[in-house]
């Protein structure tokens, strides 16, 4: 099998695969988060002040999803076809979520009316919110396994996915999002809304470390599989140890005010939190519950070698394009929020 640095394509893959949706989770998991706290602003001038904080860079956030949803299907369609029929139903409401996100963000200040705008405030809202739940309770399926069978059909029952487990892994994301939402809020806004946005921020690092916690708990007793490739290669303990000082420095930022830092480590604390998971997972990428001869690898799921070069290639021209104007918008709209006639 050829390999690249040592590394073989279908793990490449994997990896490439991971470091997008890492992206889209940093990204686009602050605008979530902000989405999700919307209903708590109760002035209309401080929901448009947290719309326009968001405004100019959320649908290029989703860029990387949809980026990382076409790695995923090009790289490893046997998983994509699986997980896709497992959870048909989350998919979905993840789409319309999303579409409604959208939709309530640009419709929202076409009118003036109160009820008009309250609507579209609650949907934006409740939108932001299920989305997040949604990605947790698709990764916390597949961290503890799906019921998969012969031929890699789906075997089990439509609503398998609403177990505790993904639940709790569902909250937590929501918790890690609306944690990495405050933050943003709270570099660009000022005065009482800032003021406000602090409180929440506080309440949310609560709410995190809460449920952080106790998923971190199921995890160890009911699900120690997880824990296979940790305990066979100490090295690896590294990485929760990484997020776990990740986690505590940032409520010592916050508390001294240096959000822009606070952020950055709520970024990382995200990304070392994906790493764990790839980590507890590879080689496998949905582990079988009905028998682990079943489950889905990065190897029995991937797509030829040759495709995979070809787009490792593609992806080596087209990555830094697309950090690249990530960079761009973010450097041209930093800073505090300034309302004018082209706000939201």
């Amino acid at each position: 099998m050829a390999t690249i640095f040592g590394i073989d394509y279908p793990t490449l893959w994997f990896l490439v695969v991971g470091a997008l949706f890492s992206g889209y989770a940093i990204l686009d998991g602050f605008d979530l988060g902000a989405g999700a706290w919307h209903l708590f602003l109760k002035k209309e001038e401080s929901r448009r002040i947290a719309l326009n904080a968001v405004g100019p860079v959320w649908d290029g956030n989703e860029v990387w999803l949809v980026i990382g949803g076409g790695a995923l299907f090009a790289g490893f369609p046997i998983l994509y076809a699986s997980i896709f029929s497992a959870m048909y139903i989350p998919f979905m409401l993840f789409l319309f979520s999303l579409i409604f996100r959208a939709v309530s963000i640009e419709f929202r200040s076409k009118e003036n009316m109160k009820w008009w705008r309250n609507t579209w405030d609650i949907s934006y809202c409740i939108s932001s919110t299920l989305m997040a739940l949604l990605l947790g309770i698709v990764m916390g399926n597949i961290l503890q396994g799906i019921a998969i069978g012969p031929d890699f059909q789906f075997t089990g029952y439509w609503l398998e996915f609403l177990n505790p487990y993904a639940i709790l892994v569902g909250i937590t994301t929501l918790a890690l999002f609306m944690m990495h939402g405050a933050i943003y809020l709270a570099m660009k806004t000022e005065g009482k809304l800032f003021a406000k946005v602090n409180q929440l921020l506080n309440k949310s690092i609560i709410f995190f470390v809460v449920s952080y916690s106790i998923v971190t708990l199921y995890t160890l007793i009911k699900l120690p599989h997880l824990t296979d490739n940790l305990r066979e290669n100490a090295a690896l303990f590294i990485v929760p140890l990484l997020a776990f000082l990740s986690i505590a420095n940032v409520p010592r930022l916050v508390s001294k005010g240096k959000y822009v830092h606070a952020f950055l480590f709520s970024s990382l604390t995200m990304s070392f939190l994906l790493m764990l998971v790839a980590i507890e997972l590879y080689p496998v990428l949905v582990r079988s519950t009905i028998d682990p001869q079943y489950s889905i690898t990065v190897y029995n799921a991937a797509s030829s070698e040759k495709s995979l070069s070809i787009m490792l290639i593609m992806t080596a021209i087209g990555a830094p394009l697309v950090i690249a104007y990530t960079v761009f918008v973010y450097r041209t709209f930093w800073g505090k929020v300034k309302m004018d006639e082209t706000s939201y």
